[in-house]
């Protein structure tokens, strides 16, 4: 039988540390880490993704600084609130909720976030941490996928990895992720011809498309784990990109949709936000620290 990875409950411990861990600074130092939600327009599912986050934020004990902008708001508009929140000590993470409306380009405003505030990951500096192999922050579904399998006790170290999907968002780090701990990586994405062939060699298979039942049993091999990152919602329900009920007895381990990944996303940008915080008070304390030093004749 195919065994279906319960990540609400891997998410609920990650997300009781972080709160402990909350808790001992604001003891210790009385910081608080804070996030700061920008959400541009009224997209309704944005909407709910956002609420989602600010209730974790608020249940782990930190502080919930969101902003909302109307759908009209401009480049500019929206640059200066970035640009504020990047200079406020109080935020610890700064996440800015894509997509952003029509006409409204996002690289140049997710550049704006400083990279020790950059909770997503997603600003050009943060990825060239990731592709350098230097400390920085990860983005959140990515590293939430490397904490199932960990948890799952799965071996990465010389296993075959495949990612479906070749998004900044999720797919290029994803695979940058695997290939830090020492998997064989390949990458499939829409151009790929004979899609099934790749993925029958995957060990891992973690499929991020959004193309709804894109992979079913000719596309997977025996005892293979499959990661299923897609979610899209449909009139009967949430569906992801793995037709799930088709790989009973085939995938050794699935992620279901909903109740996989989706829960560990949140959780690691809980443990983002824990980490900037962490990181931005080492930094103040080292600089403190460097001027209270006598100047050397």
């Amino acid at each position: 039988m195919t065994m279906h990875i319960d990540g609400r409950k891997l998410a609920r411990r990650i997300e009781d540390a972080v709160a402990s861990e909350v808790a001992s600074l604001a003891e210790r130092s009385g910081r608080v880490p804070g996030l700061a939600t920008v959400l541009v327009g009224d997209d309704p599912a944005s909407a709910v993704y956002v609420a989602r986050k600010r209730a974790a934020v608020r249940k782990a004990g930190m502080r919930d600084l969101h902003r909302s902008l109307p759908a009209h708001a401009s480049h500019d508009d929206i640059a200066a609130v970035i640009d504020e929140l990047a200079a406020t000590p109080e935020v610890s993470g700064i996440l800015l909720q894509l997509p952003l409306p029509a006409g409204v380009e996002a690289r140049p405003l997710i550049d704006r976030i400083p990279a020790v505030k950059d909770v997503d990951g997603l600003t050009t500096e943060s990825v060239g941490l990731l592709a350098g192999r230097a400390d920085g922050l990860r983005p959140c579904t990515p590293s939430g996928v490397i904490e199932i399998l960990d948890s799952e006790g799965i071996a990465i170290k010389g296993a075959h990895a495949v990612v479906v999907g070749a998004s900044d968002l999720v797919g290029r780090p994803m695979a940058q992720l695997l290939l830090q701990r020492d998997a064989t990586v390949t990458i499939a994405h829409r151009r790929t011809t004979d899609l099934a062939a790749v993925t029958r060699a995957a060990d891992i298979l973690v499929v991020a498309t959004g193309v709804p039942g894109l992979i079913g049993p000719e596309h997977v091999k025996h005892g293979a784990t499959v990661i299923d990152v897609g979610i899209t919602r449909t009139p009967t329900g949430l569906t992801g990109d793995v037709r799930t009920e088709e790989l009973d007895g085939i995938a050794g381990r699935i992620t279901p949709v909903p109740g996989g990944v989706g829960p560990m996303t949140i959780a690691m940008l809980l443990a983002n936000t824990l980490k900037a915080a962490l990181t931005q008070d080492r930094t103040t304390s080292s600089l403190s620290l460097s001027a209270a030093q006598p100047t050397r004749p």
